[in-house]
């Protein structure tokens, strides 16, 4: 059971980077979007291409409040969420196979 176990640790430790690495590319967005880049800077394409997907359906069923976008806001509680969630549960099961 101990290698099963490796594996749900080994699982969560994955996760955890993914959605620490896609909360800072959602923080990069909302940076961004204070200053005017390069549209056709790789990066900021890159940026954009990778939290377009997530961020226009909350953009469009959210409304604007005083002309501020909260959905990058939005996205990052649910990341924070998802993190406690799932890698937590994760962990805690990968303890009790140990």
């Amino acid at each position: 059971m101990f290698i099963l176990g490796n594996f749900l640790k080994a699982s969560a430790t994955v996760i955890h980077y993914v959605l620490n690495f896609y909360m800072w590319v959602i923080i990069a967005r909302a940076v961004l979007s204070w200053v005017n880049p390069d549209p056709y800077n790789q990066i900021v394409r890159f940026i954009h291409n990778i939290t377009e997907p997530v961020l226009y359906p909350i953009r469009s069923r959210v409304p604007f409040m005083g002309g501020l976008d909260i959905s990058p806001i939005i996205v990052i509680l649910v990341i924070v969420f998802l993190e406690k969630f799932i890698v937590g549960s994760l962990y805690n099961l990968a303890f009790t196979l140990s």
